[in-house]
This record gives structure tokens, C-alpha cells and sequence, in this order.
């Protein structure tokens, strides 16, 4: 095969049995690969209602076609799927550096993990070779440490690792998995999951050259596309990189702050992207293949947090400064440090911060609760103390590493109103209030709240619609924004390239039927994406969700915008979301309570998924 490796290796970690079966081409051409192979691939190996931390919950690692080739950023991704710890529907996560490269050219383009092992171990898979190592002596070890111990191990710098901290050893919640020391497959609690079966690493080393179906014509468009990305289109990424986005939000007061308390941070100026490039960004590198570099390596130069080396996104940075009142980029930057230490979703963590900080400020956590600290909003020091505890589950880190949904339910008295989720999922950086059609986006994302499901952030920033009326035609733009990034993260490909594919659906079809020589016209593709998001709401609506989670947080329903400016006043009501969810099932071709109907199953090649969603009608 071309493009796909057309290998998938199962391990029973139970057993310590591994084996390796051909993939399925049907099934790859349907789902692409990444996240909808994923997606499908954890269906197919699951039972309905399985505990997200049972052995019987398989953790699939998946990349896509392009993967491992030199296209611009296609060559670095991989993706791992599962049921989520923090949503109990389907989560996933994608990442990008270099593993996932690593991981084609050792020949597999899926894996599938199943089963507990007795002790700690970690996957070391060389080529054909895949064995069980022991990890107790990487147990308590971050995901930096256990990945230079690793190497060291195994005598070679060159293997890759994506490993857990301690966050994913004690089942947090929001536990991630991290590789080349800074990035994460962050959301969905992927982490906890590894960490419920015992495996504390994945180390890779591969050999095997990825040769395209039709080299000459794809090394033209590898040339074509390398100049593009160092164009207009991506020069956000390459300059100030997503922390620009802080003044760019900050400026239309779209910008969660002190956990939706405001919209409007008004020491924005402080901790912007321009700062933190002029006085805290140290290098800037590239990806595995990527002709943009957009990892922004920053190190803290004085200080009480002196030395302190991470890497920036807006995301982060909002969620772990202006969400939680916060406007000190030094101690941000030791934030940002300790999620990625103990191995914890930066974003989830702000967040959860930022709850706890509400929670204390109404007086529902005391001092006494929070472990002695004074969890007031702006209170960086606060912030570190809070990230310690929740990274070792000590006192109330123990109920916050659960995430907001869940510690609202515990702590009680009136907290679970201040928990800003959807789906168990905390927030991201967008203040749904005054974004409409990423309000809708964000309610109806299969994973929770989450901007990286559908960019429907884009029509409402960028003045496209009025972001301020809920109206019909949002859903239509809702859909076909989430069918192309969920191709894109099925190809793998960077999501900061998308600007680059300026045919969009024509150019990703020719890169596929380059790469793997099976001929893809832009309609079979724009298919396969809407195919999907399709599976990835019939996993969801077996496991028991339905229209009823897709909602939003109570403050965006019940707390107006307070702040003056343009916004002011702005909420989204129960009827706005109910004709936005309406026109949003209508465009997919649902029915009115989110169910996919036979008629569009079949239409899309999936007779297999009819007895989940027909069993469910019937109920």
C-alpha cells in the first residue's frame, strides 16, 4: 500500500500478547485515518456503557495517510481515541512534533491497546519488534523525565515517546499524553485512560522509508505547499504565533474572564502576545515537515520563577491568566510548566482554577477548604498552589482534578453553576454569550467544549455574521466547518495550515489520491468527513447522550455580559438554542432530538451503525 502503512498492531496488555493484522482498505478509505479511523476502529472493539477506566475500554493511537510523509505538517500527527473520563462519550486527542512520524515508519498506521497490565510497563516498539517493558521506576516521573529515561534506557536519542505524568497515573480526570517533552494529546482525559491500564510510555523507533503512490507529482505539490506556508496565510503562526489572539479578543470582549464572571480583561495589555514574544520567547521551531514553526519557546529570565521553559498558545495562557484574573506572564509561564510536569490539559486546568477561585470569592470553598490558600481571583501564587495540588490530588486537588463537572457536583451549594462545561468538558477561549454561531459549534461538538471540533469561532470574529443573532443557515455553516476539521485531523494534517489549502476540499482530495493512489474526487472526501462526524455522534448517542447535552454553561445561558462595550448585556437563550440546534440537525440530516435517521446512514455507507441508532429510536 501507499500512503497507509496497512498494518494495525493489537496489545493485550492483560496478557502481554501483541499480534498484528492487515488494515482494512474499505474502512481506511471511509474514515481516512486519524480520528475517524480512530473513532471507528474504538466502535468496532467496544461494548456499549463500558467505564471509561475499565480494561475493557480500549485506548486506540492512530495516524493518518499523510502521515510520515515530507508534506508541509502532515508528517507529524498521530491522534489517540477513546471513551473519555471526563465526558463518558467519545474523546480524542491529536497531537503533533514527531512521534507520529516515527510511528508510520515503524509500519503501523493504527494501534490498538486493550486490557490492565499487573505492574507498570511502557510499549517499546522497534520496527517488528514490540515488546512490555517494566516502568516501576518511571512511576512519579513526568513525561520529560520518563522520556530521557527512556532513551537513556534504550540507547537512542532519536526513539520518541509519548508518556503520562503523575496526573495520568493518579486517573485525573484531565490527564493527558504528552510527547516531545511540551506537546499534548491534551483534551478528553486520554491520559487517565492510559493510566488506567498501567502503561506509563509508548517509545518508537522506525526505519522504513513512506513512499507517495505518485512521487514526482507529489513532490511538486510538497514544493507548492512549502511556499504557501511561509506566505500571508500562516504568518500569525510564524510571528506572534496564538497568543496574538489575546488583544484580538480582548478588543471585541469576547474573551471569557474570571471564569465568565467578565468578557473584558483590562489588563489584557500585560500579558498579550506582543509582551510575551518581546521579553519571554526564546526560540521558535517547527514540526516533523512543517515550513511554518509555530512553537513559541519561552523562558522566564528573572524572578521568583527564574528559568521556568515551556511552550505558549493563546489557549493556555488564557485559560491558566485572564480566566482566572491573572496578569503575570512569569507566573502563567510556571503554570504552563507544571501542567505539562505533572501531565495535565493546561486548559482544563485554568479552568478548574478559575472555578475554584469563583467558589472561594462566593464563599462555597473556604481558605480552610482550598488547603490553607487564598484563592482569590488575580492571586498568582494562588494559581501555582492550586496546579500543585491538583497535579497530586492533595486535598482539594483531589476533587478538582475530577474536572469542573464532577467537583461541582461534590463541593455542592450552588457550585455546579459555576462550572463552565459542556458535555464534563471545560471551556476554551471564546465567550459563547457574544459568538453565536460558536456557541452552537461548541454545543453540539461530539467532544465537549471545544473549538477545535468545528472553528465556528472564525464566522462570528471575523465579522462574517452578526455575532450577536442567533438565526438559520448557522448550522449549514456549523456542518461543513466541522466535516473539514475533522478531516483534517484524520489526514493528519496541522489545523494552522488550513489556510494554505485555498480549494480546500480539491486540494485535500489530490493530496490523498498523491499520496495513496486511491482516486478521491472533493465530493467523496467532503463525504467521508460529514461520515465522520456521523460515527463519531452514533458512539455518542450509544453511550446516552443526546440533544439534551448538547447545551451550554449556565452562565452563558443565565449571566449577561456585564461589561460596557459592544457586547454588553449579550446571553444566549434557551430559544436562540433551541432554532440553532434545530437548523444544526436539519443541515446534518437528523431528527429533531440529534438522532442520525437510517435514510442518512445508508446514504453514507454505514448499515452498520443503523442497529445503534435504531435501537435507540425505539427506546
Amino acid at each position: 500500500m501507499y500512503g497507509y502503512a496497512g498494518r494495525v498492531l493489537r496489545v493485550d496488555l492483560t496478557t502481554g500478547k501483541t499480534r498484528v493484522e492487515q488494515l482494512n482498505t474499505e474502512i481506511a478509505k471511509k474514515y481516512v485515518g486519524g480520528i475517524g479511523l480512530g473513532m471507528k476502529l474504538w466502535l468496532d472493539n467496544s461494548q456499549a456503557g463500558v467505564d471509561p477506566f475499565s480494561p475493557d475500554n480500549p485506548l486506540i493511537l492512530t495516524l493518518g495517510p499523510i502521515s510520515g510523509t515530507m508534506f508541509p505538517t502532515a508528517g507529524n500527527g498521530h491522534a489517540f481515541v477513546s471513551k473519555s473520563p471526563a465526558t463518558f462519550g467519545i474523546g480524542e486527542a491529536v497531537a503533533h512534533g514527531t512521534f507520529g512520524a516515527e510511528m508510520k515508519r515503524a509500519g503501523y498506521d493504527a494501534v490498538i491497546l486493550t486490557g490492565k497490565s499487573e505492574k507498570p510497563v511502557y510499549l517499546w516498539i522497534d520496527d517488528d519488534s514490540v515488546q512490555l517493558l517494566d516502568a516501576s521506576h518511571l512511576m512519579g516521573k513526568s513525561p520529560a523525565e520518563t522520556e530521557d529515561a527512556i532513551k537513556d534506557e534504550l540507547g537512542d536519542y532519536y526513539i520518541r515517546v509519548a508518556s503520562i505524568g503523575l496526573a495520568g497515573e493518579k486517573l485525573s480526570r484531565i490527564a493527558c499524553i504528552i510527547n516531545e517533552k511540551t506537546r499534548a494529546a491534551g483534551r478528553t482525559g486520554m491520559g487517565a485512560v492510559m493510566g488506567s491500564k498501567n502503561l506509563k510510555a509508548i517509545a518508537v523507533r522506525g526505519t522504513r522509508d513512506i513512499v507517495p503512490a505518485k512521487p514526482d507529482e507529489f513532490m511538486d505539490m510538497v514544493k507548492e505547499f512549502h511556499e504557501r506556508m511561509k506566505g500571508p496565510a500562516t504568518q500569525k503562526y510564524r510571528t506572534l504565533g496564538t497568543p496574538e489572539n489575546v488583544l484580538v479578543h480582548n478588543a471585541l470582549h469576547c474573551m471569557p474572564t474570571r471564569n465568565y464572571n467578565n468578557a473584558h480583561f483590562e489588563n489584557a495589555e500585560k500579558v498579550s502576545g506582543e509582551v510575551l514574544n518581546e521579553k519571554f520567547v526564546a526560540k521558535i521551531i517547527g514540526c516533523s515537515s512543517c515550513a511554518m514553526r509555530c512553537e513559541h519557546e519561552v523562558i522566564v529570565p528573572e524572578g521568583a520563577y527564574k528559568g521556568t521553559m515551556t511552550r505558549m498558545e493563546y489557549e493556555t495562557l488564557w485559560a491558566l491568566g485572564p480566566y482566572c484574573g491573572i496578569d503575570k506572564l512569569d507566573a502563567i509561564i510556571k503554570g504552563m510548566e507544571l501542567c505539562n510536569y505533572y501531565g495535565m490539559d493546561a486548559i482544563s486546568a485554568g479552568v478548574i482554577v478559575g472555578f475554584a477561585m469563583d467558589c472561594y470569592e462566593h464563599g462555597i470553598l473556604s481558605k480552610a477548604d482550598m488547603g490553607g490558600v487564598e484563592a482569590n481571583f488575580g492571586n498568582a501564587e494562588a494559581l501555582i498552589q492550586i496546579l500543585e495540588k491538583m497535579g497530586k490530588r492533595e486535598g482539594i486537588g483531589d476533587v478538582l482534578a475530577e474536572g469542573v463537572r464532577i467537583a461541582g457536583q461534590k463541593i455542592g451549594k450552588g457550585a455546579e453553576k459555576l462550572a463552565q462545561h459542556i458535555k464534563g468538558l471545560e471551556v476554551t477561549g471564546y465567550d459563547l454569550r457574544c459568538l453565536k454561531t460558536a456557541a452552537l459549534g461548541f454545543a453540539v461538538s461530539f467532544r465537549g467544549a471545544d473549538h477545535n471540533r468545528h472553528g465556528a469561532y472564525a464566522f462570528d470574529v471575523k465579522g462574517k455574521v452578526d455575532r450577536l443573532k442567533a438565526e438559520k443557515g448557522r448550522g449549514r455553516m456549523v456542518r461543513d466547518m466541522e466535516d473539514t476539521y475533522a478531516l483534517i485531523d484524520s489526514f493528519i494534517v496541522c489545523k494552522f495550515s488550513r489556510g494554505t489549502y485555498y480549494k480546500e476540499m480539491p486540494d485535500m482530495a489530490k493530496l490523498y489520491s498523491l499520496v495513496t493512489g486511491f482516486d478521491m474526487t472533493p465530493e467523496e472526501l467532503k463525504k467521508a468527513g460529514e461520515r465522520i462526524n456521523t460515527i463519531a455522534r452514533v458512539i455518542n448517542v450509544r453511550e446516552g447522550l443526546g440533544r439534551k447535552d448538547d447545551t451550554l454553561p449556565w452562565k452563558v445561558m443565565n449571566l449577561p455580559i456585564p461589561d460596557d462595550g459592544p457586547v454588553k448585556g449579550a446571553v444566549v437563550t434557551q430559544e436562540e438554542l433551541d432554532l440553532l440546534l434545530d437548523d444544526y440537525y436539519t443541515a446534518r440530516g437528523w431528527t429533531l432530538e440529534g438522532l442520525p435517521t437510517t435514510e442518512k446512514l445508508k446514504e453514507l455507507g454505514m448499515d452498520d451503525a443503523l442497529r445503534i441508532v435504531e435501537g435507540k429510536q425505539e427506546a
